[in-house]
């Protein structure tokens, strides 16, 4: 008996790491469940201010996190993507008042259009690089702007063109469908970049943002990887232009192509924490805050932004998520690759 005693190995001691690395996992999981239960349920609970400035953060945010994808993973620095709102804005005319769609089914078919017209419009942006390809896509969408607002008389020239269909619906039927709706494309938005990391398309982008030549000298195909984020951001670009004006009805040019969509935007990433997920979000939150605080500036909230931006770039450059992520990082959104342990232990032997 005692012999069997002795055999008998002792339990290595039990350890609180496995349960604080799950506790690591769990954390983001239970605090993004509960945020979408929140936000889910918003309707039932909060007032019809709350909703509108809600919806009006969804679309935001899937304009910032396309945005992010393109200049904080791909290196293309667009200041043009009101170009594709504008698209989307247009395509809810043309489907709901000419065509007579359901307004609410014109979002997908918005986000196709701006898809579309994309395409040929890369091919030369896609020749270009840095600042040329900034600036070109400017060029690009005032072009658009101008053809709409003087030459195409039938979208309704300078004064634009009113959704009159959406009478239809119940003004609380409409702010819900319109709130959903927002909802949706905020999700798809956050989660198509996530999942969109993940694929072996992520991979690429992160190997074309280090180094292009060097991406491209390893066998990743570099025009087509940035083709799919560029027409994937311009999607979400369409079809958020046609979800601004489902709530706003009345579509002018001037406004639908207007440069403040880029600005806004490349703001909210700038301040929030370009080349991540995160970033975005908490961005477009602090966009909220100090857009409330600075409402009676007129003008001059414009030039403040300007200037937090300009702070932000030049003393805290990765934004407020990389300096909250400096010394302990807590990613809610996963999109790094451990190392196989075969490699590991390649590595340890040399």
């Amino acid at each position: 008996m005692s012999e069997n005693r002795s055999e008998i190995e002792p339990r290595p001691p039990m350890t609180a790491a496995p349960y604080a690395r799950e506790a690591h996992v769990a954390l983001p999981l239970v605090l993004l469940g509960a945020v979408l239960v929140a936000l889910v349920s918003l309707p039932f609970w909060g007032d019809g201010s709350l909703q509108r400035t809600a919806l009006e953060f969804f679309y935001f945010l899937a304009l910032a996190q396309a945005w992010n994808l393109m200049a904080g993973y791909a290196g293309m620095m667009s200041i043009g993507q009101q170009a594709f709102v504008g698209i989307g804005a247009y395509s809810l005319v043309v489907f709901a008042e000419d065509l007579g769609l359901n307004p609410f089914l014109t979002i997908p078919l918005a986000a196709v259009v701006a898809m579309i017209l994309a395409l040929p419009s890369s091919w030369l942006l896609f020749r270009l690089k840095g600042a040329y390809f900034a600036v070109a896509t400017w060029v690009i969408a005032e072009t658009v702007r101008l053809a709409v607002n003087a030459n195409i008389d039938w979208l309704g020239g300078g004064r634009g063109r009113t959704v009159r269909s959406l009478g239809q619906f119940d003004r609380h039927l409409r702010e819900d469908l319109g709130y959903y709706a927002g909802l949706a494309l905020a999700l798809i938005a956050v989660f198509g970049v996530f999942f969109l990391l993940r694929s072996k398309t992520g991979l690429a982008l992160q190997a074309i943002r280090d180094t292009e030549n060097g991406a491209r000298a390893v066998g990743v195909e570099t025009r087509r990887t940035k083709r799919i984020v560029y027409l994937f951001a311009a999607a979400i670009a369409g079809a958020t232009g046609a979800l601004i004006y489902i709530v706003q009805i009345n579509v002018r040019p001037d406004a639908a192509f207007s440069i403040n969509w880029a600005a806004y935007v490349i703001f909210i990433v700038v301040i929030g924490g370009i080349g991540t997920i995160e970033g975005p979000i908490l961005g477009t939150i602090l966009f909220f805050v100090l857009r409330d605080l600075l409402e009676g500036l007129e003008a001059w909230s414009m030039l403040i932004f300007g200037l937090i931006a300009i702070v932000m770039m030049l003393f805290a450059p990765k934004g407020i998520w990389g300096v909250m992520n400096a010394h302990r990082p807590v990613p809610l959104f996963r999109t790094a690759r451990k190392l196989p342990a075969r490699f590991k232990a390649d590595e340890g032997e040399a």
